[in-house]
C-alpha cells in the first residue's frame, strides 16, 4: 500500500478524476456516513460535497490529507492533525481514517492505520489519539484491537456529538 498527500491542482481544487474515486470512496460507506451526519444525504453524496469537506479540513495548516493506493486502485483515505487544539494536548490525532467499503475485512485498515502511526514516529512523535464516536461500537472495537485505549469521553468540538476519545503510544516505555 502507498500512502501519499492528496496532490491538488495549481487552484488548490482537487483533480477531477481523483475527486470521482474520492466520492466513490465516501459514498461506498454510507453506514458511517449515516452515524456521523457529515453529509446531509449519506445515499447521495456528491463530488462538490467531498471537495467542501476536504476543503475546510485543509483550511487548518496542520492538517494533511493522505490517500492510500493498492495496486493502482484508490483505497482509502486518512486525514491527520499534527496538533490538536487545546494546547494541553501534545499528540498528533487520526481524524479520519476510512477504507473503501468494498475492501472491508482484508486487512486495509490495519495496513493504513500502521502506515500512519509509522509516519509519526518518523516525525518524532510519541503517541496518537482519535476520536470515535459513541454510535460507532464497530469503529471503537477496530481501534481498540489496534491497540488504542480510551482516555475520556467527551463531545466533539465539530458537532458536539458523544465520542470516546482513545489513544496509543507510540515508543515502548
Amino acid at each position: 500500500m502507498i500512502l501519499d498527500p492528496l496532490p491538488l491542482t495549481p487552484d488548490h481544487d482537487i483533480p477531477a478524476p481523483l475527486l470521482t474515486e474520492l466520492t466513490a470512496l465516501y459514498a461506498s460507506n454510507r453506514d458511517f456516513h449515516a452515524l456521523s451526519g457529515d453529509f446531509p444525504d449519506p445515499d447521495d453524496i456528491r463530488p462538490e460535497q467531498v471537495a467542501a469537506a476536504l476543503a475546510d479540513e485543509l483550511a487548518n495548516p496542520d492538517v494533511e490529507v493522505l490517500l492510500a493506493r493498492s495496486e493502482g486502485r484508490l483505497a482509502g483515505i486518512v486525514i491527520t492533525l499534527a496538533r490538536h487544539p487545546d494546547p494541553a494536548d501534545p499528540d498528533p490525532w487520526i481524524g479520519l481514517l476510512m477504507v473503501d467499503a468494498t475492501a472491508h475485512r482484508q486487512g486495509y485498515g490495519r495496513q493504513l492505520a500502521a502506515l500512519v502511526e509509522d509516519r509519526f514516529r518518523a516525525a518524532g512523535r510519541t503517541a496518537v489519539r482519535l476520536a470515535v464516536l459513541d454510535s460507532n461500537p464497530q469503529g471503537l472495537a477496530f481501534w481498540t484491537a489496534l491497540g488504542y485505549e480510551v482516555i475520556a469521553h467527551r463531545e466533539d468540538r465539530q458537532l458536539g456529538r458523544p465520542c470516546a476519545v482513545l489513544r496509543k503510544p507510540l515508543i515502548e516505555d
